[in-house]
Protein backbone atom coordinates (compact mmCIF):
# COMPACT_ATOMS: atom_id res chain seq x y z
CA UNK A 1 0.00 0.00 0.00
CA UNK A 2 1.10 3.51 -0.66
CA UNK A 3 1.81 5.62 2.10
CA UNK A 4 -1.78 8.11 2.76
CA UNK A 5 -2.72 11.73 4.53
CA UNK A 6 -4.88 10.80 6.71
CA UNK A 7 -7.75 12.94 9.02
CA UNK A 8 -9.39 11.60 11.48
CA UNK A 9 -12.85 13.51 12.30
CA UNK A 10 -14.61 13.69 15.74
CA UNK A 11 -10.41 12.40 16.83
CA UNK A 12 -11.17 12.88 20.94
CA UNK A 13 -13.99 10.92 21.35
CA UNK A 14 -13.71 6.67 22.07
CA UNK A 15 -14.16 5.89 18.87
CA UNK A 16 -11.74 8.66 17.70
CA UNK A 17 -9.48 7.49 19.99
CA UNK A 18 -9.58 3.53 19.02
CA UNK A 19 -8.95 4.64 15.41
CA UNK A 20 -4.83 6.13 16.32
CA UNK A 21 -4.61 3.30 18.47
CA UNK A 22 -5.63 0.82 15.31
CA UNK A 23 -3.76 2.78 12.46
CA UNK A 24 -0.88 2.77 14.55
CA UNK A 25 -1.02 -1.08 16.22
CA UNK A 26 -1.76 -2.24 12.40
CA UNK A 27 1.13 0.19 10.95
CA UNK A 28 -1.03 2.04 8.18
CA UNK A 29 1.03 3.42 5.61
CA UNK A 30 0.73 7.04 6.90
CA UNK A 31 2.73 9.70 5.37
CA UNK A 32 0.98 12.06 7.62
CA UNK A 33 -2.11 12.52 10.38
CA UNK A 34 -4.06 15.22 10.80
CA UNK A 35 -6.47 14.87 14.20
CA UNK A 36 -9.88 16.92 13.63
CA UNK A 37 -12.50 17.92 16.45
CA UNK A 38 -14.82 20.28 17.39
CA UNK A 39 -13.46 24.00 18.79
CA UNK A 40 -14.16 22.33 22.40
CA UNK A 41 -10.43 20.39 21.48
CA UNK A 42 -8.60 23.66 20.39
CA UNK A 43 -5.49 23.52 21.56
CA UNK A 44 -5.22 20.10 23.33
CA UNK A 45 -3.22 16.88 21.57
CA UNK A 46 -3.56 13.40 20.89
CA UNK A 47 -0.99 11.25 21.44
CA UNK A 48 0.10 8.82 18.41
CA UNK A 49 3.64 7.01 17.78
CA UNK A 50 4.98 8.24 20.92
CA UNK A 51 4.03 12.07 19.54
CA UNK A 52 1.80 14.71 21.01
CA UNK A 53 -0.06 15.79 17.63
CA UNK A 54 -2.10 19.32 17.72
CA UNK A 55 -5.84 19.04 17.26
CA UNK A 56 -7.11 21.46 14.36
CA UNK A 57 -10.44 22.39 14.70
CA UNK A 58 -12.53 21.52 12.01
CA UNK A 59 -13.53 23.26 9.27
CA UNK A 60 -14.37 23.50 5.66
CA UNK A 61 -10.54 23.75 4.83
CA UNK A 62 -9.49 20.89 6.49
CA UNK A 63 -9.32 18.58 4.07
CA UNK A 64 -6.73 20.04 1.52
CA UNK A 65 -4.17 17.18 1.03
CA UNK A 66 -6.06 14.76 2.20
CA UNK A 67 -6.26 11.84 0.52
CA UNK A 68 -8.34 9.62 3.03
CA UNK A 69 -10.79 10.68 5.84
CA UNK A 70 -12.17 8.52 8.78
CA UNK A 71 -15.55 10.13 10.34
CA UNK A 72 -16.48 9.00 13.52
CA UNK A 73 -18.24 12.67 14.89
CA UNK A 74 -21.83 12.21 14.64
CA UNK A 75 -24.13 12.04 11.65
CA UNK A 76 -25.02 15.41 11.51
CA UNK A 77 -20.91 16.61 11.13
CA UNK A 78 -20.68 13.77 8.58
CA UNK A 79 -23.58 15.18 6.55
CA UNK A 80 -21.98 18.53 6.84
CA UNK A 81 -18.57 17.95 5.89
CA UNK A 82 -18.07 14.47 4.37
CA UNK A 83 -18.67 15.71 0.80
CA UNK A 84 -16.61 18.99 1.55
CA UNK A 85 -13.90 16.26 2.01
CA UNK A 86 -14.91 14.52 -1.27
CA UNK A 87 -14.66 17.99 -2.86
CA UNK A 88 -11.14 17.92 -2.10
CA UNK A 89 -10.16 14.60 -3.09
CA UNK A 90 -10.61 12.71 -0.35
CA UNK A 91 -12.01 9.22 -0.05
CA UNK A 92 -14.57 9.43 3.32
CA UNK A 93 -14.85 6.31 5.34
CA UNK A 94 -17.97 7.32 7.86
CA UNK A 95 -18.65 6.03 11.07
CA UNK A 96 -21.82 7.88 11.66
CA UNK A 97 -25.75 6.48 10.75
CA UNK A 98 -25.69 9.79 7.72
CA UNK A 99 -24.84 7.46 4.95
CA UNK A 100 -25.91 3.41 5.78
CA UNK A 101 -29.04 3.29 4.01
CA UNK A 102 -28.47 5.21 1.34
CA UNK A 103 -28.67 2.73 -1.33
CA UNK A 104 -25.60 4.80 -4.26
CA UNK A 105 -23.45 4.58 -0.79
CA UNK A 106 -21.58 1.18 0.04
CA UNK A 107 -22.44 -0.31 3.66
CA UNK A 108 -18.83 -2.31 4.52
CA UNK A 109 -18.04 -5.53 6.80
CA UNK A 110 -14.89 -6.60 4.85
CA UNK A 111 -15.33 -10.03 5.54
CA UNK A 112 -18.66 -9.74 4.42
CA UNK A 113 -18.95 -7.73 1.31
CA UNK A 114 -15.78 -6.39 0.54
CA UNK A 115 -16.49 -6.39 -2.68
CA UNK A 116 -18.69 -3.26 -2.38
CA UNK A 117 -16.06 -1.07 -1.90
CA UNK A 118 -15.22 -1.08 -5.50
CA UNK A 119 -18.08 0.86 -6.16
CA UNK A 120 -17.66 3.88 -4.19
CA UNK A 121 -18.38 7.49 -5.33
CA UNK A 122 -16.30 9.02 -2.71
CA UNK A 123 -17.90 7.67 0.85
CA UNK A 124 -18.43 4.34 2.20
CA UNK A 125 -20.07 3.72 5.53
CA UNK A 126 -19.34 1.84 8.01
CA UNK A 127 -22.36 -0.12 9.48
CA UNK A 128 -24.01 -0.17 13.48
CA UNK A 129 -21.80 -1.51 15.99
CA UNK A 130 -24.04 -4.35 16.62
CA UNK A 131 -24.90 -4.90 13.16
CA UNK A 132 -20.81 -5.44 12.14
CA UNK A 133 -20.46 -8.28 15.23
CA UNK A 134 -23.65 -10.35 13.95
CA UNK A 135 -23.10 -10.60 10.24
CA UNK A 136 -19.64 -11.74 10.63
CA UNK A 137 -20.88 -14.43 12.15
CA UNK A 138 -23.68 -15.12 10.38
CA UNK A 139 -21.87 -14.74 6.89
CA UNK A 140 -20.47 -18.41 7.18
CA UNK A 141 -23.80 -19.99 7.59
CA UNK A 142 -25.61 -17.82 4.62
CA UNK A 143 -22.38 -19.31 2.51
CA UNK A 144 -23.45 -22.89 3.80
CA UNK A 145 -27.40 -22.44 2.86
CA UNK A 146 -29.18 -18.41 2.18
CA UNK A 147 -30.16 -17.22 5.47
CA UNK A 148 -34.17 -17.14 6.21
CA UNK A 149 -35.14 -15.37 9.63
CA UNK A 150 -33.06 -13.82 11.89
CA UNK A 151 -33.82 -13.24 15.67
CA UNK A 152 -31.53 -11.44 18.15
CA UNK A 153 -31.33 -10.21 21.19
CA UNK A 154 -28.44 -7.77 22.25
CA UNK A 155 -26.84 -7.16 25.00
CA UNK A 156 -24.89 -3.70 24.20
CA UNK A 157 -22.47 -2.39 26.91
CA UNK A 158 -22.34 1.24 28.06
CA UNK A 159 -19.78 2.28 25.95
CA UNK A 160 -22.02 1.53 22.78
CA UNK A 161 -23.37 5.00 24.41
CA UNK A 162 -19.35 6.60 23.64
CA UNK A 163 -17.38 7.52 26.09
CA UNK A 164 -19.83 9.69 28.33
CA UNK A 165 -21.61 5.90 28.37
CA UNK A 166 -18.54 4.71 30.28
CA UNK A 167 -18.20 7.26 32.36
CA UNK A 168 -21.71 7.52 33.78
CA UNK A 169 -21.57 3.52 34.33
CA UNK A 170 -18.53 4.09 36.55
CA UNK A 171 -20.03 6.80 37.94
CA UNK A 172 -23.58 4.83 39.19
CA UNK A 173 -20.88 1.95 40.13
CA UNK A 174 -19.20 4.65 42.60
CA UNK A 175 -22.45 5.23 44.02
CA UNK A 176 -23.22 8.27 42.31
CA UNK A 177 -26.82 9.37 41.66
CA UNK A 178 -26.89 11.11 37.87
CA UNK A 179 -28.63 13.79 36.43
CA UNK A 180 -26.89 13.63 33.18
CA UNK A 181 -26.82 9.95 32.29
CA UNK A 182 -27.16 9.59 28.78
CA UNK A 183 -29.54 6.23 29.55
CA UNK A 184 -33.05 6.79 30.64
CA UNK A 185 -32.73 4.53 33.87
CA UNK A 186 -29.91 4.30 35.90
CA UNK A 187 -27.65 1.38 34.50
CA UNK A 188 -25.55 -0.05 37.56
CA UNK A 189 -27.55 -3.64 38.37
CA UNK A 190 -29.75 -2.92 35.92
CA UNK A 191 -31.25 -3.76 32.34
CA UNK A 192 -32.81 -0.65 29.77
CA UNK A 193 -34.47 -2.32 26.64
CA UNK A 194 -34.08 0.69 25.23
CA UNK A 195 -31.68 2.09 22.99
CA UNK A 196 -31.97 5.27 20.84
CA UNK A 197 -35.43 6.41 19.92
CA UNK A 198 -38.71 4.38 19.75
CA UNK A 199 -40.88 4.39 16.96
CA UNK A 200 -44.25 4.43 16.34
CA UNK A 201 -44.35 0.38 15.67
CA UNK A 202 -42.84 -0.05 19.29
CA UNK A 203 -39.01 -1.12 18.06
CA UNK A 204 -36.48 1.24 18.15
CA UNK A 205 -34.02 2.94 15.90
CA UNK A 206 -31.16 0.40 17.19
CA UNK A 207 -33.41 -2.32 16.47
CA UNK A 208 -34.27 -1.12 12.69
CA UNK A 209 -30.76 -0.56 12.33
CA UNK A 210 -29.74 -4.49 12.70
CA UNK A 211 -32.45 -5.15 10.72
CA UNK A 212 -32.02 -2.77 7.74
CA UNK A 213 -28.55 -2.75 7.76
CA UNK A 214 -28.06 -6.51 7.89
CA UNK A 215 -30.40 -7.15 5.06
CA UNK A 216 -28.37 -4.39 2.93
CA UNK A 217 -24.79 -5.56 4.00
CA UNK A 218 -25.78 -9.81 2.86
CA UNK A 219 -27.85 -8.91 0.10
CA UNK A 220 -30.98 -10.49 2.13
CA UNK A 221 -33.70 -8.89 0.41
CA UNK A 222 -37.09 -9.08 2.79
CA UNK A 223 -35.73 -11.91 4.77
CA UNK A 224 -37.45 -11.43 8.23
CA UNK A 225 -35.16 -9.67 10.95
CA UNK A 226 -36.26 -8.99 14.59
CA UNK A 227 -34.32 -7.47 17.05
CA UNK A 228 -34.20 -6.39 20.72
CA UNK A 229 -31.70 -4.36 22.31
CA UNK A 230 -30.60 -4.28 25.75
CA UNK A 231 -27.97 -2.05 27.39
CA UNK A 232 -26.66 -4.13 29.82
CA UNK A 233 -24.11 -2.57 33.26
CA UNK A 234 -21.09 -4.12 31.01
CA UNK A 235 -18.43 -1.54 30.27
CA UNK A 236 -17.52 -2.89 27.07
CA UNK A 237 -18.10 -4.94 24.41
CA UNK A 238 -21.65 -6.21 23.16
CA UNK A 239 -23.30 -9.59 23.15
CA UNK A 240 -25.49 -11.22 21.04
CA UNK A 241 -28.15 -14.38 21.46
CA UNK A 242 -28.89 -15.08 17.47
CA UNK A 243 -31.52 -17.55 16.16
CA UNK A 244 -31.10 -18.19 12.64
CA UNK A 245 -32.68 -20.35 10.47
CA UNK A 246 -31.54 -21.76 7.06
CA UNK A 247 -33.13 -22.43 3.44
CA UNK A 248 -31.92 -26.01 3.80
CA UNK A 249 -30.70 -28.15 7.27
CA UNK A 250 -27.45 -27.95 7.57
CA UNK A 251 -25.04 -30.24 10.12
CA UNK A 252 -23.73 -28.56 13.38
CA UNK A 253 -20.46 -29.86 12.79
CA UNK A 254 -20.90 -27.95 9.57
CA UNK A 255 -22.00 -24.68 11.16
CA UNK A 256 -18.69 -25.03 13.54
CA UNK A 257 -16.31 -25.92 10.99
CA UNK A 258 -17.19 -23.07 8.65
CA UNK A 259 -17.02 -20.86 11.68
CA UNK A 260 -13.31 -22.06 12.54
CA UNK A 261 -12.59 -21.44 9.18
CA UNK A 262 -14.18 -17.72 8.38
CA UNK A 263 -11.83 -14.65 8.90
CA UNK A 264 -12.25 -12.40 12.18
CA UNK A 265 -14.15 -15.37 13.60
CA UNK A 266 -12.53 -17.15 16.84
CA UNK A 267 -14.75 -19.83 18.27
CA UNK A 268 -14.75 -20.75 21.82
CA UNK A 269 -17.70 -23.52 22.35
CA UNK A 270 -17.60 -26.02 25.09
CA UNK A 271 -19.99 -25.44 27.50
CA UNK A 272 -19.55 -28.27 29.19
CA UNK A 273 -16.51 -27.00 30.10
CA UNK A 274 -17.47 -23.38 30.83
CA UNK A 275 -15.80 -22.26 27.42
CA UNK A 276 -17.93 -19.81 25.75
CA UNK A 277 -17.37 -15.99 25.14
CA UNK A 278 -17.96 -13.19 27.27
CA UNK A 279 -17.47 -9.44 27.02
CA UNK A 280 -14.09 -9.24 29.44
CA UNK A 281 -12.77 -12.25 26.94
CA UNK A 282 -13.64 -9.75 24.15
CA UNK A 283 -13.04 -6.57 25.65
CA UNK A 284 -9.93 -4.49 23.25
CA UNK A 285 -9.79 -7.76 20.81
CA UNK A 286 -10.08 -7.42 16.87
CA UNK A 287 -12.36 -10.52 16.20
CA UNK A 288 -15.34 -11.39 17.10
CA UNK A 289 -16.14 -14.43 19.36
CA UNK A 290 -18.63 -16.72 18.97
CA UNK A 291 -20.00 -19.94 21.28
CA UNK A 292 -23.12 -21.68 22.67
CA UNK A 293 -23.58 -23.04 19.46
CA UNK A 294 -26.96 -25.41 19.27
CA UNK A 295 -29.11 -27.26 16.56
CA UNK A 296 -32.99 -26.66 17.54
CA UNK A 297 -34.52 -29.41 19.20
CA UNK A 298 -37.66 -28.77 17.19
CA UNK A 299 -36.99 -26.83 13.77
CA UNK A 300 -34.41 -28.73 11.46
CA UNK A 301 -32.88 -25.94 9.94
CA UNK A 302 -32.61 -23.78 12.96
CA UNK A 303 -29.86 -22.76 15.32
CA UNK A 304 -29.07 -21.02 18.16
CA UNK A 305 -25.42 -19.22 19.05
CA UNK A 306 -24.07 -16.57 21.05
CA UNK A 307 -21.67 -14.04 19.53
CA UNK A 308 -19.23 -11.11 21.50
CA UNK A 309 -17.49 -8.57 19.92
CA UNK A 310 -15.57 -5.27 20.78
CA UNK A 311 -17.91 -2.69 19.68
CA UNK A 312 -15.21 0.32 19.97
CA UNK A 313 -12.51 -1.33 18.09
CA UNK A 314 -14.21 -4.37 15.47
CA UNK A 315 -17.64 -2.89 15.94
CA UNK A 316 -16.32 0.74 14.85
CA UNK A 317 -12.44 0.95 14.48
CA UNK A 318 -11.27 -1.55 13.27
CA UNK A 319 -13.77 -2.34 10.58
CA UNK A 320 -13.28 1.49 9.35
CA UNK A 321 -9.66 0.80 9.20
CA UNK A 322 -10.18 -2.54 7.46
CA UNK A 323 -12.42 -0.38 4.62
CA UNK A 324 -9.58 1.99 4.08
CA UNK A 325 -6.88 -1.48 3.78
CA UNK A 326 -9.04 -2.76 1.65
CA UNK A 327 -8.89 0.65 -0.46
Amino acid sequence: MSSKSVAVVGVTGAVGQEMLDVLETRDFPLSSIRPLASERSAGKTVQFKGEDLPIEVLGQDSFSGIDLALFSAGASISREYAPLAVDSGAVVVDNSSAFRMDPEIPLVVPEVNSGAIAGHQGIIANPNCSTIIMVVALQPIQELSPLTRIVVSTYQAASGAGAKGMDALRRELAGEQLDDSPFPHRLAGNLVPRIDVVQDDGYTKEELKMTLETRKIMGLGQVPISATCVRVPVERAHSESIQVSTESPLDISAIREAFEKAPGLQVIDDPHDDRYPTPLQAADQDDVFVGRLRQHPDEAATYDLWVVGDQIRKGAALNTIQIAEEL
